[in-house]
């Protein structure tokens, strides 16, 4: 059958994670998909959840504590700089990571993820993650500066070296209303 958006992206992950795992969450939100990553990558893997936005961190740290899950770094920064919080021993081991990319459900709309931040993000956790492992992006684009963000991702993700990576893109093309997509990029080297 066919999965919807958010529960193909899981499927993704679960793929590519597995348990004692590095991950990231690097638009943690409601801290949904951080939660999700601790399950899989267990008490010893570790998750590194990030957000621009501090009512993001506190709800995730939130929701992670409920869940007893104590082997995740916070991360109140923008996803453009992962790199500053990263050790170098994990470069090429990281066994993926998801972005949600738009705004902050249930908050500000204004303040929302942008293309140049974003790319700049992924150009730098391509070469955090291991072989065959995922970074996993979901583009809400209905919203103002959306379509904007949607292009420059796209665009960057399109130019990826094929022998390198494979790239998916997941989409329903009968929904109305600007309905989010999936890309799947896939380290092969």
């Amino acid at each position: 059958m066919i999965q919807g958006i958010i529960p193909f992206a899981h499927q993704l992950l679960k793929n590519s994670v597995h348990e004692g795992d590095t991950v990231i969450d690097a638009t943690c939100g409601n801290g949904n998909d951080t939660l999700f990553l601790a399950k899989l990558v267990g008490k010893e893997g570790h998750v590194y959840a990030v957000d621009v936005q501090e009512q993001a961190i506190k709800t995730t740290k939130n929701l992670l504590e409920q869940h007893h899950c104590n082997y995740i770094t916070y991360i109140h920064d923008n996803h453009a700089n992962i790199k500053q919080f990263l050790p170098n021993e994990l470069y090429g081991t990281i066994g993926g990571v998801v972005f949600n990319l738009g705004y902050l459900p249930k908050s500000d709309k204004q303040i929302i993820t942008k293309g140049s931040t974003t790319v700049e993000a992924i150009k730098t956790l391509i070469k955090y993650i291991r072989k065959h492992a995922l970074i996993v992006i979901v583009i809400y684009h209905g919203h103002e500066g959306g379509k904007e963000e949607k292009e420059m991702v796209l665009s960057f993700v399109k130019e990826l070296d094929q022998s390198y990576y494979s790239v998916l893109k997941y989409e329903f093309i009968n929904q109305i209303n600007n309905p989010p997509f999936i890309i799947a990029i896939q380290k092969k080297k």
